[in-house]
């Protein structure tokens, strides 16, 4: 009732100036530019916190409706500079709260929507309740729908027991062809120690950017761009295993550019994906191969809850320190989400290769599994993932039957939901391998555990 009276003692006031000259408190002054600006009179709104201002430089209250009214009248640049001042003044986590609020509305009303998601996970930082943290989350995802920029980066510091994809055996068979002319059988040999699985500690990140140029109600086109590094520090028992290698010698990374274009389809129940992408590799410092992949993936939704994925990618591989190959793979993948919250996925993929190189073409099926907790255990959300795969190589140099490889693995990753800040949780992710192959080289066992970040919303 109060705040209805004074909006109407100041309508009339600003209507009727010659009437009366009406004088204000200043709690009352502000109490009048927020009911203005609350109405969508931002000009009045302006001038009643400048009057403000004028009176005391350091009104925060007044530099947070200050800049609300600049920005709703398009007046970016002053905003800006009036919600830097309230920053400046914020002194309690609720004032930094309104203080960001406001920062990231100009900043998107600037077109600066990246360093706008970044003030919004400053005001989930700061928010005093659960209901503003809400709204912040909001307001983030409302901008990063906007953002024609996307950057996801990723890093690694974690144990692994075989970061040269070495054999799990101390013995295997020399090229059978060879050793049957010289000597009427296979021999068979000791492996050497940088042949074997050599442990340590793996490092390094990854970054991928996109940017969207065209978009509409159905289609959006992307260019993007990736950039990968990961190396290795070799532990003292890899040391003693093979001397004189570095872990830098098994560093591996990417550069990568591409082109994606989305489709949504059968009246919105589906999408279609296709991406092109040309990349450079280099390995132990080394140029390694350069590559050109296209892909194609078309989902539908069957139902609220169920998802299905039909696939296809291509890649031609040119290599300088490896074969050429040539590689097709056709994929297919079922998602679910319970009625419990918990979501499940299985997917079947098979994939065939072709090179001038007989030893590099094989034939490979593999499933894969998912499983998804909807609630968390102890504080962690979980994440499970199964899967086998069956290799056949027609040809080997070192079995006259070629070679086959069967492989199973799994991964655990735990993202601890209650350890928040600005918006990310921290997570650990336990992954393990074994391949066994009808050549003693190629058995491979492998162990690691790596620590991440992820975004909350």
């Amino acid at each position: 009732m109060r705040q209805a009276v004074l909006a109407a003692v100041l309508g009339v006031a600003a209507a009727c100036p010659a009437l009366s000259e009406v004088t204000l408190s200043a709690d009352s002054l502000r109490k009048a530019a927020s009911i203005s600006l609350q109405q969508g009179d931002v000009v009045r709104a302006q001038a009643y916190a400048e009057a403000l201002l004028e009176r005391d430089p350091k009104d925060l209250t007044a530099h947070l409706i200050r800049a609300r009214a600049l920005r709703d009248q398009g007046k970016v640049t002053p905003a800006r500079e009036a919600a830097r001042h309230a920053w400046a003044l914020a002194e309690t986590d609720a004032q930094r709260y309104s203080a960001a609020l406001i920062t990231a509305q100009v900043l998107s009303s600037m077109g600066k929507r990246t360093r706008a998601q970044f003030w919004l996970r400053r005001a989930v930082q700061l928010a005093p309740d659960t209901r503003l943290e809400a709204r912040a989350k909001r307001d983030f995802r409302y901008v990063r729908a906007r953002n024609p920029w996307s950057t996801q980066m990723s890093f690694v510091l974690a144990p692994n027991s075989n970061i040269n994809n070495g054999s799990a055996q101390e013995r295997s068979y020399l090229n059978y062809a060879v050793t049957e002319a010289l000597f009427g059988e296979p021999v068979e040999y000791g492996l050497s120690g940088s042949a074997q699985a050599l442990s340590g500690l793996e490092w390094g990140g990854t970054l991928h950017a996109r940017y969207r140029f065209a978009e509409t109600p159905t289609s959006a086109q992307d260019l993007k761009f990736g950039l990968s590094y990961r190396s290795f520090i070799l532990s003292s028992g890899a040391r003693n295993q093979a001397p004189g290698l570095s872990g830098s010698d098994f560093s591996f990374g990417t550069v990568s550019f591409g082109y994606g274009h989305r489709t949504r389809n059968f009246q919105r129940k589906g999408e279609l994906l296709s991406d092109l992408e040309v990349g450079q590799s280099w390995y132990g410092g080394a140029r390694y191969a350069s590559y050109l992949r296209g892909s194609m993936r078309q989902t539908y939704r069957t139902s609220a809850r169920r998802q299905l994925s039909f696939g296809v990618n291509a890649e031609r591989l040119l290599g300088q320190a490896t074969p050429d190959v040539d590689t097709i793979a056709f994929s297919t993948s079922l998602t679910e989400r319970f009625s419990s919250g918990n979501i499940g996925y299985v997917g079947l993929a098979f994939e065939t290769t072709h090179s001038v190189n007989a030893g590099s073409e094989y034939g490979e099926i593999e499933l894969r599994s998912g499983y998804v907790l909807g609630k968390p255990v102890l504080g962690a959300a979980l994440q499970i993932g199964l899967g086998t795969a069956w290799r056949d190589y027609d040809v080997s140099p070192h079995a006259r039957g070629g070679r086959q490889d069967t492989r199973i693995f799994a991964d655990l990753t735990a993202t601890f939901t209650d350890f928040d800040y600005y918006g990310f949780n921290p997570s650990v992710t336990i992954t393990a391998s074994r391949t066994n192959s009808n050549i003693g080289l190629f058995d491979t066992r492998r162990l690691g555990v790596s620590l991440g970040i992820k975004s909350a919303f």
